[in-house]
């Protein structure tokens, strides 16, 4: 019989924008291992209640606005993870850090107690502090840097990021696997792309380093072309006010939804002709993924695993960087763009082919497996 394993995923604390991908995850892993556990907190909560069968522990995390409190708090949740992960050594054979970074005390308590450690990475928390010009960039980075050496196996979303995050040196335990699946009875195509308006729509998270301020001022630079273009903001984050701000001054061109719960997510990428990502850093954005799965065409910089997936005039548009006069200048092109039907079914054709439960699982399993052994 084969040997089912006790599996422990440990995330940073998730904000809403974080919840899809965790509970992606749990999925996948429910699908062939013996026992799971989840230690997340604040949002992540969602993902504990909507999968019972797990053995779920919640850690509420909310980080300081000064410097030394900052510190302080990311110190004590890290010891609150320790302490969770010294109560699991006798259930758990293997631990996976997933969207958790920089828990380098965590980690390390891992390997202490003799457990196969996995860091799953989804983004970079310090190229995200770089971006803000925050100060703990730094740190962030020895953080990860730590983690990178204690962990026995590191898994990525797509071989674009090995470059890109400068883990060359790790290219021996480095594998290739992502949580993405998508549901097609729900993201599929319902409006054809020359039925839709000239609607172009942000959607993600309001952060520094995802591009959306660039994209608001892009909005006027499109209007000033006399391009018939609208514009959709939806999300959620810490530059929400900026956001609303900027999109109450471009008047009736842009419509401010805030955040969108993903079962609402088909029906509004139905009705965009583009969907515009002008991140500065990236893992693989699901609301990519989704909107090729309803047809909708995405722009978007090369960054992170973007270009793994869209090959410009293939299956997406890349634009050469996110400056708010280089986005307005590729949405005119894009809605002008006489392939933009072609475009949209090549994606279409691409996420139903690799983005799939089945593949999901079966990557994920191999690897795991083999760490184990």
């Amino acid at each position: 019989m084969e040997n089912r394993l006790r599996i422990c995923v440990i995330t940073s604390p998730r904000p809403r924008g974080g919840i899809i991908p965790v509970s992606n995850l749990i999925d996948i892993l429910s699908n062939f291992c013996g026992s799971l556990y989840l230690i997340t907190g604040n949002e992540g909560d969602a993902v504990c209640r909507s999968h019972r069968d797990i053995h779920s522990y919640s850690i509420t995390y909310k980080p300081g606005k000064l410097l030394l409190t900052r510190i302080i708090k990311y110190i004590i949740l890290q010891l609150k993870i320790s302490y969770e992960l010294l109560k699991l050594i006798k259930k758990v054979d293997l631990y996976i850090f997933f969207m958790g970074e920089g828990l380098m005390l965590p980690v390390l308590v891992g390997r202490i107690l003799g457990k196969s450690v996995v860091a799953c990475l989804a983004s970079s928390a310090a190229r995200k502090a770089e971006t803000s010009k925050d100060i703990l960039s730094r740190p962030f980075k020895f953080l990860e840097a730590l983690n990178y050496l204690l962990s026995n196996r590191i898994v990525l979303y797509t071989p674009s990021l090995i470059k890109e995050w400068n883990l060359e040196r790790y290219g021996d335990k480095i594998s290739i696997a992502r949580e993405h699946f998508l549901d097609f009875d729900k993201f599929k195509l319902e409006k054809p792309l020359t039925e839709r308006d000239n609607l172009v729509g942000y959607i993600g998270r309001f952060s520094q380093e995802k591009g959306i301020l660039n994209f608001i001022e892009a909005i006027p630079k499109v209007v000033e072309t006399g391009d018939e273009a609208a514009f959709l903001i939806g999300g959620d984050g810490q530059l929400r006010g900026r956001v609303a701000e900027h999109a109450d001054e471009s008047g009736n061109k842009a419509k401010f939804v805030g955040w969108i719960p993903h079962g609402e997510l088909p029906k509004h990428l139905n009705e965009l002709k583009l969907l515009v990502l002008p991140s500065y850093t990236e893992g693989l954005p699901n609301i990519m993924l989704e909107a090729m799965a309803c047809g909708t065409p995405v722009l978007a910089t090369p960054v992170g695993g973007i270009p793994d997936v869209i090959k410009d005039g293939e299956t997406g548009l890349i634009m050469e960087n996110n400056s708010p006069e280089c986005i307005a200048k590729n949405i005119v092109m894009a809605l002008n763009h006489p392939g933009l039907e072609q475009i949209a079914r090549n994606a279409r054709a691409l996420v139903e082919r690799e983005f799939t439960f089945e593949k999901a699982a079966e990557s994920y399993k191999n690897i795991l497996h083999a760490v184990s052994m």
